[in-house]
């Protein structure tokens, strides 16, 4: 009311009187005229309505926040939102721990996490994921060399060990339970079970040297595992989200026994404009492969453990 009659008073440049449902103007020659309205027919302010900032005028688009959905982008894995990519470098911190035996020689290897970036000469991680509603893919990849210097029979060994690894499956959001609210993200939360089965390929290469009796042999293997699993996701809140996924392989189709664990925390946020999911956990992985080696006189043997924590992000485009 106080604002219609301000108007009023600068388009009339009168001033304007309310009384109830009564305004009261003044005319020329000294007489006043009053006007009836209905106050219900005004319309009213909506103090809860989401207002421009001060700099924007309207139909300007207003910057994305960590908090804030954008208009007409559906949410990641949302009925009709299509094909969404997400792409997770990572770093792995992993001891490792084991037995590896080489053309005769074996050894009880163990490389601590503490020591781990002594060893460490190269290192890439990633992950590729696409997802389509209930439907999901995804590529693991790792590349790793280590050396370090090893103590055989009281014979000094230097080993060189280069791991590759590429694990590929997909999955089906087979049960969804859903939560009150919304992520950041602007998807419903829920939690969501996931059966996954997919093939994970490794080569190891190791080379030994015994620098006293000027020796040095290098074998290498490579074996594929199907594997088969379960993921699980979860929305704690709007921000948070756990991750975690377990599953076996080997089944003696390539290795005896493969065991991988992984359980990471997630943070919902925006990086350079992007949805992007800042994660820590852990990881487990476990393999066991015994046959003939080069010489086909020894064995090939790599029985190792190897577990530590992961730190990580994952960008959605």
């Amino acid at each position: 009311m106080v604002r219609l009659c301000r108007s009023l008073s600068r388009v009339m440049e009168v001033q304007v009187i309310a009384i109830g449902s009564l305004l009261i103007v003044p005319a020329a020659g000294g007489q006043v005229r009053e006007f009836a309205f209905d106050v219900g027919s005004l319309p009213k302010s909506a103090p809860d309505q989401e207002r421009l900032p001060d700099d924007k005028e309207p139909g300007e688009p207003i910057s994305a926040d960590p908090g804030r959905v954008d208009p007409g982008v559906p949410p990641a894995g949302s009925p009709g939102a299509g094909w969404t990519l997400i792409v997770s470098p990572y770093a792995w911190g992993a001891s490792l721990g084991g037995d590896l035996g080489l053309a005769g020689l074996q050894h009880n290897l163990h490389l601590p996490f503490r020591d781990i970036f002594k060893h460490v000469d190269l290192a890439a991680m990633g992950t590729i994921e696409a997802v389509n509603d209930r439907w999901g893919g995804y590529l693991d990849a790792q590349r790793v060399k280590t050396s370090q210097a090893e103590a055989v029979r009281s014979l000094p060994v230097d080993l060189d060990i280069r791991t590759r690894r590429l694990a590929g499956g997909f999955y089906y959001k087979a049960w969804q339970i859903p939560l009150p609210g919304k992520s950041a993200f602007g998807a419903g939360r829920d939690i969501s079970i996931e059966p996954t089965a997919g093939l994970r390929w490794t080569h190891m290469r190791a080379r030994a040297g015994i620098a006293p009796l000027a020796v040095q042999t290098t074998g290498s293997a490579g074996w594929v595992d199907p594997f088969a699993g379960l993921r699980v996701n979860a929305d704690l809140s709007r921000h948070w989200n756990l991750f975690t996924q377990a599953d076996l392989g080997g089944f003696g189709a390539g290795s005896d026994l493969s065991v991988n664990a992984v359980a990471m925390l997630g943070y919902r946020t925006r990086l350079m404009g992007r949805r992007t999911i800042l994660r820590g956990g852990y990881r487990f992985l476990y393999e066991k492969y015994d046959q003939s080696d080069f010489t086909k006189r020894g064995r090939f043997i790599w029985d190792m453990q190897q577990r530590g924590p992961l730190l990580g992000m994952s960008v959605l485009f």
